[in-house]
């Protein structure tokens, strides 16, 4: 297995690499993202520690994130990207180094984000190399996601349970949308154990999210709470958006990649209506800019004056193309070319030396929290070079 996986690992990075050549957005991104990233390990090696970086701090310096935290996945997956779009080994090597500082992560289940943490990390790696010994990983990762699946209600719950405020009615069982992006970890465990059980409850939680998160517009809410034993659901709220009834963008984006990820598990047409809903709402929406990139809410009561999230239009992208693959002829494809391109321009790509050395600028992570506003974020780039790949091979 490890030898006919790494040969189409080689035959795709040989693909990209001839892509790069002949598309000059590839190329530029890509040349930068070398210079950039080069001078993000040297910085790290300078420690002698392996850090994670995420973002920047108020005076710009680089802020790096502990084991434990969703996006510490990111880094190693922005390298093995960059394996993918060059083929050089030393993106390979730089990536299995950052990769395997996370084999404590197979155990976390105190959330829901080891599907982030080891899908960009040790699942990518996995596909690029073939590495029998990233498999026990990987299904240890799905095992411990899976004791968050509670079968009452058939949804992972996402965030423990909260008492609310002084007292007040909290949340019992929080369903994010940002959870679906977790189900292909599970998706591919079975793959690779045989185990229908973690299909069994990818599928569950899919199929419980479609019923539940959606409005008739088909945009989503960020969370739904549920009584734990019923499935009952108890309310609908955001934490990160503007509004309970608001549309945050990167919440959009999620489910989109969701639902155009488990149609790739699937085949499940219910799936594949749903990601093509949620891409008619992102991409009809009066409130998206003309480069689309959106703000950081649909409904923000500022636009045109709002932040954009440039990770929102990354993932939205990187989906777009997997979608194009199964609804050809929609315009999925000339839309997320639009997205890279415009993720391309100075607006946009920083300059090596400068935004902490992240390839992106201007992301957002909560404002309601005021937390990481305009600032670079690493999964921007992680999705931003990960939709370079798929750009690269339609």
């Amino acid at each position: 297995m490890r030898t006919s996986l790494h040969l189409v690992a080689a035959a795709v990075a040989v693909a990209l690499v001839s892509c790069k050549a002949q598309d000059p957005v590839i190329k530029t991104v890509t040349d930068t993202a070398s210079a950039m990233l080069s001078d993000q390990i040297a910085a790290i090696d300078a420690t002698g520690k392996i850090l994670f970086p995420n973002t920047i701090t108020e005076d710009g310096s680089v802020k790096y994130i502990g084991h434990r935290d969703w996006r510490v996945g990111f880094f190693p997956g922005t390298l093995w990207c960059m394996y993918e779009l060059t083929g050089e080994e030393k993106w390979k090597n730089e990536a299995e180094r950052f990769t395997e500082a996370l084999e404590d992560v197979q155990y976390l289940t105190s959330h829901h984000d080891i599907g982030f943490m080891i899908g960009s990390s040790y699942l990518r790696g996995y596909r690029d190399t073939g590495k029998q010994e990233y498999i026990p990983i990987i299904i240890q990762s799905a095992k411990s996601l899976c004791t968050r699946f509670r079968p009452g209600a058939g949804v992972i719950q996402s965030w423990d349970a909260d008492k609310g405020w002084q007292g007040t009615r909290g949340w019992e069982c929080p369903v994010i949308i940002d959870n679906m992006m977790n189900l292909e970890l599970l998706f591919e465990a079975s793959k690779l154990s045989g185990d229908e059980s973690f299909r069994n409850v990818a599928v569950s939680h899919a199929d419980k999210t479609l019923e539940n998160h959606f409005r008739e517009n088909a945009s989503c809410c960020h969370v739904v709470d549920y009584e734990i034993e019923t499935g009952k659901v108890r309310s609908h709220q955001t934490a990160q958006g503007y509004a309970h009834e608001s549309s945050w963008s990167r919440g959009q984006a999620w489910a989109l990649y969701g639902y155009t990820m488990c149609y790739r598990y699937t085949s499940d047409p219910r799936y594949l209506e749903q990601a093509r809903k949620v891409a008619a709402f992102i991409l009809n929406h009066p409130r998206l800019p003309e480069d689309l990139v959106p703000y950081w809410d649909f409904d923000a009561p500022g636009i045109p004056d709002e932040p954009r999230d440039a990770s929102a239009a990354a993932i939205i992208a990187s989906a777009l193309y997997e979608l194009e693959g199964y609804s050809p002829d929609n315009g999925y494809r000339h839309k997320a070319d639009k997205i890279v391109e415009s993720l391309a321009t100075d607006a946009y790509l920083a300059r090596r030396g400068t935004n902490g050395n992240f390839i992106l600028m201007h992301s957002v992570g909560s404002i309601p929290h005021g937390n990481e506003i305009d600032v670079p974020l690493s999964y921007a780039d992680y999705y931003y070079l990960e939709a370079l790949t798929r750009r690269a091979l339609k």
